[in-house]
């Protein structure tokens, strides 16, 4: 792998504590000097305790992932979301005196420094667990939920955000693998081979979809960015916590990683189902898109590390990325996905 296809770092290098306290104090949070970092590859989070009030989560958002416009369009979703009664921890609402800092959007909930090179916004603390898929009360439960979700996403497009198909997550995904030289050169041609068959599947897949409906999607819905609270409030059952990766793309997108196994788990599958359906319409033809899908997250999440090569944490993280095993790996996986392909 070349050393000088690495990416930046990302602009974390001056991010102190006492940096993160002063941000803070800035938009009126009054912290009380406290501080614990919680994980996130992506940004740089941080649950933030105060002299006069519940602690807070601070997220300072990587350089040059996301536009202003991006990041607010997120934040509008979710306060969106959040005045339907779909629970969603929304970000706050921001106010300076500081002429170091600035907040945008409306709400304002995004501050950013006089260089632009400091961006962050705040939310509540809200703690809870990852659902429990087994059981069909869960399932049925995600199902509303997410059908809710998607009722909300119909109203109106991103005009910021990207979309979720063939050439965002998956050819450019290869483009900057290859380009960047990050395929190990010894598994480069079956790499490319499998690459290139998968896409080509992946694509007639999309194709064969005619009339695909998009709308605005949480976009990254696994079951560890589904917070699930216990209760017997109106807080009690899931929460999206994040949509750092919301996206335009279609509704199975939101269902899949969720989705139980119909050999394994029919009663659970239909209950999550049949809860969605009581808010949204589904389109059974999307599930042909189900290992797509798959395939373009297995490629954007290499492409994603690999962005992110130059971040010191990430060869921390990861240290068998780009390794002729990864490789390996990612072609036996590749080609597992061009036989699912080719067997709907």
């Amino acid at each position: 792998m070349s050393s000088g296809s690495r990416g930046p770092a990302g602009g974390y290098a001056g991010l102190t504590p006492d940096r993160v306290i002063d941000a803070l104090a800035a938009v009126g949070l009054q912290p009380d000097g406290r501080l614990l970092q919680l994980n996130s590859y992506e940004n740089r989070v941080y649950q933030a305790y105060r002299d006069d009030g519940p602690p807070v989560v601070a997220k300072f958002y990587r350089a040059g992932r996301w536009s202003d416009g991006q990041i607010l369009e997120e934040h509008a979703f979710a306060h969106e979301l959040a005045a339907a009664d779909v629970p969603v921890v929304a970000p706050l609402p921001l106010t300076t005196a500081s002429a170091a800092l600035r907040v945008e959007g409306t709400p304002p909930t995004l501050a950013l420094d006089a260089d632009g090179d400091l961006r962050f916004s705040v939310s509540p603390c809200w703690p809870g667990r990852a659902p429990e898929l087994d059981d069909p009360a869960v399932t049925a439960w995600l199902g509303r939920f997410l059908g809710r979700l998607h009722a909300v996403g119909t109203r109106r497009p991103f005009r910021h955000r990207r979309r979720l198909d063939v050439e965002t997550y998956g050819e450019a995904s290869s483009r900057l693998l290859l380009d960047g030289d990050f395929v190990d050169q010894a598994q480069l041609a079956a790499w490319r081979d499998a690459c290139d068959r998968a896409l080509d599947l992946t694509r007639r897949a999309f194709e064969r979809v005619d009339g695909l409906r998009t709308l605005r999607l949480h976009g990254d819905c696994h079951p560890g960015n589904i917070l699930w609270r216990e209760g017997d409030g109106d807080d009690r059952g899931p929460h999206v916590v994040d949509l750092d990766d919301a996206c335009t793309g279609p509704a199975v997108q939101d269902l899949w990683m969720l989705l139980p196994d119909a050999a394994q788990a029919p009663v659970q599958r239909q209950a999550m189902f049949d809860g969605y359906r009581l808010f949204m319409a589904f389109d059974e033809r999307e599930l042909t898109l189900i290992e797509p899908l798959r395939t373009l997250r297995m490629l954007h999440h290499s492409a994603w590390i690999a962005q992110r090569w130059g971040d010191p944490a990430f060869p921390i993280a990861f240290p068998w990325f780009g390794t002729p095993a990864y490789w390996t790996q990612q072609i036996t996986q590749l080609r597992e996905q061009v036989d699912a392909m080719a067997a709907v």
